[in-house]
């Protein structure tokens, strides 16, 4: 099964210095700052998924992450040029092209056209494009027949009459990419229906949208009504989605791929669970910079907090988890440099047990990954971008190998 890792532009810069935590001079972020392809020695992903809606926001789908000149460059040199994928050392990387429905779907209809979609899709050199579609917001089985809202059936009606444009555009052109087509639903019911429509428009790959929300039994519940009328040659895609509790299932009811950031958010978007291991998620150790949390710095203007101290506590924890990892210093000191920040940049929250937990671990050594070698411990540090953005390459590395073991062990038990 075939994982592709979204693109959000999360990049990290090789001249960071961790310690005085300054930039190189001269370092320009498009040029000089690396993707996880080019961080890592091993294969971390088998491909990336590039949304319209990130590249460009155009028609009030939302904020582009994308620079004009980045757009320019995109258009200009492709996908492989712009992303350093050319003759690249884990051997050839997908790229998949999708709309981002998501972030337009409170507007009544896609803010793109299927012509827009595919020159999009051309001029880039995607592998694989997926139709343009409407998310149906709701998960709601038990609706059927006169009980479905009328605007419901509406935005399955939308998806299926796009993926037909997009089909029958695609596939006369001679175009380069192979056309993906996006099932919309509300329930089991409404999703085979979904895939039995697209496959006779003349689909052969097929994703499900709208499933990030559901939990495994119900995407597994949809995938099992698709097989009454799945040909034996429709592979499905599941979009935004890692289950790998499902592997074997999923891949016995044809999935083929599916894509998720969840292994590179968790990192530092989630409370806890921030560092993965092969069996195990550490939650990260918080030493927010003084400079930079907003809330502290609040506090601080509002006099709540003393800044001398908070900058003690913060270069006092900072020392302690050095000497920590070099074996200069007890856990039950760093614990307590860590619990005496904490009384001033997260009062009233005790973390000490998850802290212990990781340090008593240190699960950074034992791992191989290039983001652990070279970081150590700051690898575990919630601090910052630069540091949180390399324990999510870290974590898609390790989800990557978790993946092939759910798929061996899938493989033994079949």
């Amino acid at each position: 099964m075939k994982y592709y890792l979204p693109d959000s532009q999360d990049l990290v810069d090789p001249s960071f210095d961790l310690v005085t935590e300054r930039r190189g001079a001269g370092r320009v972020r498009d040029r000089d700052d690396q993707y996880a392809h080019e961080v890592f020695s091993e294969r971390a992903y088998d491909g990336v998924l590039v949304s319209k809606a990130i590249v460009d926001g155009t028609g009030g789908a939302g904020q582009a992450r994308y620079t004009r000149l980045q757009r320019a460059r995109l258009a200009r040199d492709g996908l492989r040029r712009s992303f350093r994928a050319e003759g690249h050392r884990w051997g050839p990387l997908r790229f998949m092209g999708d709309c981002g429905a998501f972030s337009y779907i409170k507007h009544a209809a896609p803010p793109y056209t299927v012509e827009e979609v595919i020159e999009f899709y051309e001029r880039g050199g995607f592998d694989c494009g997926i139709s343009v579609d409407h998310v149906i917001p709701e998960y709601r089985p038990e609706w059927e027949g006169d009980g479905v809202p009328a605007a419901l059936r509406e935005r399955q009606e939308l998806t299926l009459a796009l993926a037909a444009e997009f089909h029958r555009t695609a596939t006369r052109g001679g175009l380069r990419f192979l056309p993906v087509g996006v099932a919309q639903g509300w329930s089991p019911r409404s999703y085979a229906f979904a895939v039995d429509a697209l496959q006779r428009i003349g689909f052969r790959y097929v994703a499900l949208g709208g499933i990030v929300p559901m939990r495994t039994a119900d995407i597994l519940r949809c995938l099992e009504a698709i097989q009454v009328g799945r040909r034996a040659d429709t592979r499905i895609h599941l979009l935004g989605v890692t289950r790998l509790a499902g592997l074997a299932r999923f891949a016995e009811l044809g999935v083929v791929s599916f894509d998720s950031t969840s292994p590179l958010r968790q990192a530092f978007m989630a409370d806890r669970g921030n560092y993965f291991t092969l069996d195990h998620a550490y939650s990260a150790i918080r030493v927010p910079q003084v400079a930079g949390n907003v809330r502290l710095a609040a506090r601080i203007r509002a006099g709540e907090v003393d800044e001398a101290d908070a900058r003690e506590g913060e270069r006092s924890c900072l020392r302690r988890l050095a000497e920590y990892d070099a074996g200069a210093c007890s856990r039950a000191v760093v614990l307590a440099a860590l619990a005496a920040y904490a009384r001033i940049h997260e009062p009233g929250v005790d973390r000490g047990a998850a802290y212990g937990e990781v340090l008593e671990a240190r699960p950074w050594r034992a791992c191989a990954c290039e983001v652990c070698q070279r970081l150590g411990h700051h690898v575990v540090l919630f601090r910052g971008a630069e540091r949180n953005r390399r324990r999510g390459f870290h974590n898609v590395w390790v989800f990557y190998r978790r993946l092939a073991r759910a798929a061996s062990e899938a493989g033994r038990g079949a």
